[in-house]
């Protein structure tokens, strides 16, 4: 896992600004490449103030150069921007460039760096970085690059290097997708502790390819929704902790998120492949459920988020345990049907975000869970989704509206190299 410095606690989070995120602009960037390094700081002893917490949170870095990408085993973040974006480009030189400008773009930003002149000298000049990060530090950015299955037509003569089995997900029970929320030939998965840094970047990722690619969906997250290392556990909008059984250490990862050689593409081995679902929640009609029935659906107390066969949160979830001939965990609950015991081992590592878009059509919230997750093969998610399509009692509350599916390589070795550098040599 790549590690933070400094490490801080979680702090009272800043306003979430609403509505939808424009990703829109002319301006040229500078292939600058920094460091993306992690800053050596060591953590001052005894309690801290708020102002010392918020300045340790402002100079958090990952790593970007890695075995791996970052915002995948990183400790969730505050906030999120997922953006998928269609390739307008018409000739593989063109999305070469973007994939290029992007890899430098990105390391710049994950280190805090701008990716070029906020104030040109020139009164006529436009600024190549939009800065409205500038001074604000790089506040544990993270941000992941993915291909979609579209990305492997015969438009760049790509198909040999599509990964083996890659393909658009099945359509499953419990979707109500809408296609302007689904799919993507690239994604960006921007991770902040600050919302503005995570929306500067893909502002400017956007802004400087806006000739060659287009947005076709984006998702704003706040408050994770999934649990990471030596983190607290979360909760959803539905109020229930979300992410306690999360995938985590080095062998769990190696067995079910880290692609192999099984994906049949030498760049894709140390990489993973990303689901996302936006998940509409109807969150009046859950508010009025009694919480025993709350609390049957997700198989878990509401307060502490154990398990109804336990008393604490981590405590191991007893399938068989029965009270009066009938499961203290009900067959149809969530956790029993999403539970590696009862899905033959496969897991998948969540991380998800709340989400909320103001009032839908109709004048009900619309609001609910960002759903990313990150595994070896696609197919994790489709046998675990296909299980809970059609059994979870939670569906009567919630509504698959977005998905997609992304080939994620694996991370970069220095800087010069770029993400897709073997599609083009």
């Amino acid at each position: 896992m790549s590690e933070p410095t400094p490490a801080v606690d979680a702090l009272s989070r800043r306003k979430f600004f609403s509505g939808s995120a424009v990703l829109a602009g002319a301006g040229g960037l500078a292939l600058g490449v920094g460091g993306g390094m992690a800053v050596a700081a060591a953590a001052a002893p005894g309690p801290l103030s708020d102002s010392e917490r918020m300045a340790e949170r402002a100079t958090l870095t990952y790593p970007f150069y890695g075995e791996h990408q970052g915002g995948i085993d990183t400790p969730p973040q505050d906030h999120l921007v997922f953006t998928a974006f269609d390739v307008t480009a018409l000739t593989a030189v063109e999305l070469q460039l973007v994939l290029a400008k992007w890899s430098a773009a990105m390391a710049e930003m994950t280190a805090g760096s701008p990716v070029g002149k906020v104030q040109p000298e020139r009164e006529q000049g436009i600024p190549v970085d939009t800065g409205e990060a500038t001074d604000m530090g790089p506040q544990g950015l993270t941000l992941t690059l993915g291909f979609g299955p579209s990305l492997f037509d015969e438009r760049f003569g790509l198909a040999k290097f599509k990964p083996a089995d890659f393909a658009d997900l099945p359509a499953m029970a419990g979707e109500s997708l809408n296609p302007a929320l689904t799919g993507g030939d690239l994604c960006i998965q921007a991770c902040a502790n600050d919302p503005q840094v995570a929306y500067h970047a893909v502002r400017n990722l956007a802004r400087m390819a806006r000739t060659a690619v287009k947005t076709r969906w984006t998702v704003l997250g706040f408050g994770r929704a999934s649990a990471g290392a030596n983190q607290a556990t979360p909760r959803n909008l539905m109020g229930f902790k979300d992410g306690t059984r999360n995938v985590s250490g080095t062998t769990d990862l190696g067995e079910h998120v880290w692609a192999g050689a099984e994906a049949g593409q030498p760049w894709m081995v140390g990489g993973s492949y990303l689901v996302a679902r936006k998940i509409h929640m109807l969150i009046e009609t859950w508010d009025e459920d009694p919480i025993g029935d709350q609390q049957s659906i997700f198989g878990r107390t509401k307060k502490e988020g154990a398990p109804l066969s336990g008393s604490k949160e981590h405590d191991v979830p007893d399938f068989h345990a029965a009270a009066a001939g009938a499961p203290v965990i009900p067959a149809d609950s969530h956790i029993a049907l999403a539970a590696h015991e009862n899905n033959n081992g496969t897991k998948i590592l969540r991380r998800g975000y709340n989400f909320t878009d103001g009032l839908d059509s109709v004048g009900r919230l619309d609001a609910g869970l960002m759903f990313l997750s990150f595994q070896k093969s696609p197919e994790q998610f489709v046998t675990l989704q296909r299980k809970l399509g059609s059994s979870d009692r939670l569906n009567e509350y919630i509504r698959h509206v977005g998905s997609g599916v992304f080939a994620v390589p694996a991370g970069l070795p220095a800087a010069g190299s770029y993400y897709g550098k073997e599609f083009f040599a």
